[in-house]
Formats: C-alpha cells, structure tokens, sequence
C-alpha cells in the first residue's frame, strides 16, 4: 500500500497558494487538482471538501503558532520581555513564511467561527498574558479584552499592509517599534 503524504503535502501546498494568491471562495477543487498534477479524485482521498482543506490548512497551522507563542512568553519574567517575545516571533514568522502567515490573516474572518473556545490560539495566549500583567498591576488597570485587541490591532495592520505591499521592510526589523507601541498602548 502507497504512502499517501508526499501527495497530501503536494496538495496542500498547492491549495495554500492558491488560496492566498485567488482565495478560498474563487479557488476550486478543479484548480487545485490542476496544479498539483493530480486527478481531483485523489484530492478527496485525502480531503472530503475544499472547505475541510481550508479549515485544516488554518486550524494546524493557527495552533501551531499559538503554541510557539507560548512557548516564547513562557520563557520570560515580565509582561514587557514576554509582549517583547511573542511581537518577535510574530515578525519572524511573518518574514519567514509570508504565504502562510498571509493564508491565515486573510482567511481568519471565515475559519474563526469555527474555532473552540478550548483551544489555545495566538488570541488566547496573548489575553493570558495581558490578562496576567493587568492582575500583577504591570499594565495600569483596563478591561483585558479591548487590551488585547488593541494590542493585535498595532501588530496585525502592520503584517496587513507588508501584505499589501505598502511596506517595504520586514517586519523583524520593525519588531522593537511595534513593542514600544504596544507597551505604550498597554500603559495607558
């Protein structure tokens, strides 16, 4: 019996440019068939829809990433050292695979519903960590959600318009300014 890996790793990366560079709703199952160089039936082998590729190619992934976050901010003391950390890898992550950090960005509106709230996800860690320095009165008392979404607001249009291509340099270079934009946030 064949290994069928290779052809799911060939399929969802085919699936995941095609996803970013079209998106998911003009991308078809035709499509992503097509450029993998397989037959649309050996896509289902592995995916019962386009929409469970797309669900599995965001969900792995998301959490994937909230776990590296965590493993990051678990590595610090403070509130600051640990936003510090985790806007580092944000900025990392982004530079060294903007296709899919890009996928997850720009597909999360249509994914999250569908995230749990059990799961750990870069929100999750990232209100934890808030959350943590409110309670500690390292960050003056706010409501920790609007706390943290602001927060993801300074990061996030920054990595929107790298991906739109307003910015020019990376985003690892601009990681200490996004922190100290952040914090300043946070300060309030």
């Amino acid at each position: 019996m064949r290994d069928g890996s290779k052809t799911k790793e060939l399929i969802t990366a085919t699936a995941l440019r095609l996803f970013v560079e079209k998106g998911i709703t003009e991308t078809t199952i035709r499509d992503i068939a097509g450029a993998a160089g397989v037959a649309e039936g050996t896509l289902y082998c592995h995916y019962d829809s386009k929409d469970a590729l797309a669900w599995d190619l965001f969900i792995a992934n998301y959490l994937a990433f909230a776990g590296e976050l965590d493993r990051v901010q678990e590595e610090r003391l403070t509130v600051k050292t640990k936003l510090e950390a985790m806007i580092h890898k944000f900025c990392q992550f982004f530079d060294e695979d903007q296709v899919m950090f890009s996928y997850l960005l720009l597909s999360q509106h249509a994914q999250l519903k569908k995230v749990t709230p059990e799961m750990t996800t870069p929100v999750s860690v990232l209100l934890d960590v808030v959350a943590a320095g409110i309670a500690r009165d390292e960050i003056p008392g706010q409501e920790p959600q609007a706390a943290t979404a602001m927060v993801l607001g300074v990061v996030l249009q920054v990595a929107v318009f790298k991906v739109y291509g307003r910015i020019q340099p990376s985003l690892t270079s601009l990681a200490d300014q996004l922190t100290a934009a952040c914090w300043r946030v946070l300060e309030v």
